[in-house]
């Protein structure tokens, strides 16, 4: 039986397993409470952003999308302020954007997917990982318990609804992969996704929708950063209001 009217969230916290996988905000909001830890994932654009702005020296302080106070919010933290892909400024969601960004750089990131996740999530210790860096922070987060909710952040349809995506239950699913502990039917599916394409993860994403929307926006750079995997010893903590 599907969620409806009149059925109770419990159903749908993953708790008789150790390892849980979920949806979006919704997906968090549901798994957070009874985990020890929650890894973000957003392919990409979020989470391979963060980490390769982290392996530059900076920050990311994650921030709301189409926000008209971002620009207020990065002057009073002493911060730049990225644009979305296409704005053509010096830094953007684009990872390839970020290559060159200056050690010490405090960076507000707004994203529709994984900023509005980060920003939403409470009470246990937050990650956010990639393929880049899924085997980093699947060891991080073990330290602090046994019970993980990794969280495939996905796109949006043009009517702004959760649209779930190849590269974000394959990213999760490289997160779970290295944890230890009993996995939830969701989890093992995500885990499942990323065996299936372990050999080709570049191929993989080359291919899907959001690969190719990518390569055809002219940002194929991001598309192949994305796909590297395990090439970044980065594990993007959010301490306080910022990924460190």
């Amino acid at each position: 039986m599907g969620s409806g009217s009149g059925i109770s969230e419990v159903h749908f916290d993953q708790a008789g397993y150790d390892l849980r996988c979920e949806w979006g905000l919704e997906g968090l909001l549901a798994l957070q409470a009874s985990c020890d830890a929650v890894v973000i994932v957003d392919v990409l654009s979020f989470s391979t952003a963060v980490d390769i702005a982290l392996s530059k020296g900076a920050s990311v302080l994650p921030y709301r999308w189409k926000d008209d106070s971002a620009k207020r919010f990065a002057a009073e933290k002493g911060a730049v302020l990225a644009d979305g892909r296409s704005a053509g400024s010096e830094y953007t969601l684009s990872p390839a954007s970020l290559r060159s960004i200056p050690p010490g750089t405090r960076l507000v990131l707004p994203s529709p997917n994984g900023s509005t996740l980060a920003l939403s999530a409470s009470g246990v210790p937050i990650f956010t990982a990639c393929l880049r860096n899924a085997p980093a922070v699947a060891k991080q987060a073990a330290a602090h318990g046994s019970r993980i909710a990794v969280i495939p952040a996905g796109e949006q349809w043009p009517n702004s609804a959760l649209r779930p995506c190849l590269e974000d239950l394959m990213g999760a699913g490289s997160v779970l992969a290295g944890l230890p502990g009993t996995s939830s039917p969701e989890a093992e599916a995500a885990i499942a996704t990323f065996v299936r394409f372990r050999q080709n993860l570049g191929g993989a994403l080359f291919r899907c929708g959001s690969g190719k929307e990518l390569v055809e926006r002219g940002f194929a750079l991001d598309v192949e950063l994305a796909a590297e995997y395990a090439v970044s010893r980065v594990v993007p903590m959010l301490t306080g209001e910022q990924f460190i």
